[in-house]
């Protein structure tokens, strides 16, 4: 992807960007804090795994629906719509709060119920970009390097920490702060301007246009080379992070608070490599930059294996977190610039759900490898796995297809 780093990202892209941060920070706060409230109902592992489930179940459910739903809607109205709803719904729990009337059930359905918003608002933003950006490369590039910064920044570093924070003053403040932040956000997004809805295609069932958008997935080489390495790298991170804290406490020796300095690493890697995708994308072509933090994502994992003392471990983790931070800009990028608008929320849902979907299987490989053979084997599987995507999709992705995909996609990006 070329790029001409003069140009200026739009307004309304800094109001997107704050609602985004904003609501970035909420999520962290009950990231936190939903886990730690159930904790006080019970002890219960596998009720507490419910809850924690039950946020990731939209996406499995609905995800390809609610995608094809978007399609249908104005994206910006479904986005401050879904914040909306949220901030209202945090009410309910904060309300039993309150009242000390606070079940496991209640949370289960209130985390169904945001992730479902969430899938709303994350696939219409996510098909609403582009437009707002005129589906320029370069643009999309910059956008989401800084979108995926900030929600590293919020999620991952301050969100957490005031989450647990926040529940010391009760139970209810964390969920009301969240409340507020998607409330802010809504209001936002409300500001931003409005984007021609696309041409509507010949009438057909809400089922028929979801399944047409995850063939045009899986039609696509390009498409579905960037759908593969996170379901992939889903089964692999989900592998290791089942097993992280026991390797970490049983073969390292890190204690309680080293283990979140570890997690803190992996974070700051984040940032550096979405900080640095655009700069990779100019310099190498964005199907090699592709292939290379892949590549840089499996021999990390590697070398965590391998790590035999904290401080290599965390310098494993932290090369890592670049290397998936530089993807999950690149990948989405190079999406939303050639991808129809009509099937931008199909397109995004569908590789969504692959990743989530492939989630669960991750958690179970890593559970019983570790079980079967030891608890370094769950790490070096991942590494194998992840450096066997990278060979696969390489040439799915390559500097070569990837050109011709902008190409092709060049007349709908100017009209």
């Amino acid at each position: 992807m070329t790029s001409d780093v003069r140009k200026k990202l739009p307004a309304g892209f800094g109001r997107l960007w704050t609602a985004q941060t904003i609501s970035s920070l909420g999520d962290g706060v009950t990231h936190a804090a939903l886990p730690l409230i159930a904790l006080t109902l019970t002890r219960e592992p596998m009720a507490l795994a419910v809850v924690t489930a039950a946020g990731t179940l939209p996406w499995l459910l609905f995800g390809v629906l609610g995608g094809a739903l978007v399609d249908r809607w104005d994206r910006r109205r479904t986005m401050w719509v879904a914040d909306a709803a949220r901030a209202a719904l945090l009410a309910v729990p904060a309300t039993a709060a309150v009242f000390d009337v606070l079940s496991i059930p209640l949370l289960a359905t209130i985390a169904f119920l945001l992730g479902l918003g969430g899938l709303f608002f994350d696939t219409a933003a996510t098909a609403y970009l582009p437009d707002l950006l005129r589906r320029d490369p370069a643009l999309l590039e910059r956008a989401n390097s800084r979108l995926r910064g900030a929600q590293t920044a919020m999620s991952g570093f301050a969100g957490p920490p005031a989450g647990s924070a926040l529940l010391a003053l009760g139970r209810a403040v964390p969920l009301l702060a969240d409340a507020v932040s998607f409330l802010l956000s809504a209001l936002l997004v409300r500001t931003l301007p409005a984007m021609p809805r696309p041409v509507p295609e010949v009438r057909e069932s809400l089922l028929r246009q979801a399944r047409a958008g995850a063939s045009y997935v899986f039609r696509d080489r390009v498409l579905l080379g960037l759908a593969l390495r996170p379901a992939v790298g889903n089964v692999a991170f989900l592998a290791v992070e089942t097993v992280l804290a026991l390797f970490a406490h049983d073969r390292l020796g890190i204690d309680t608070y080293g283990f979140g300095l570890l997690l803190t690493a992996e974070a700051t890697g984040g940032l550096l490599g979405a900080a640095i995708a655009a700069h990779l994308g100019r310099r190498l072509g964005t199907g090699t930059a592709l292939t290379c933090t892949a590549a840089v994502e499996g021999l990390a994992i590697l070398g965590l294996a391998a790590a035999s003392n904290p401080y290599l471990a965390g310098l494993a983790l932290a090369v890592c977190g670049a290397g998936m931070g530089a993807t999950m800009v690149l990948g989405p990028s190079l999406r939303q610039a050639i991808v129809p608008a009509h099937l931008m929320g199909r397109v995004a849902s569908t590789s969504r759900m692959l990743a989530m979907c492939a989630a669960p299987l991750g958690a179970f490989v890593g559970g019983w490898l570790a079980t079967t053979y030891d608890v370094r084997t769950p790490l070096y599987a991942a590494a194998v796995l992840l450096l066997a995507m990278t060979a696969v999709t390489a040439s799915m992705t390559s500097n070569r297809r990837v050109e011709a995909a902008l190409r092709a996609a060049a007349p709908v990006a100017v009209s």
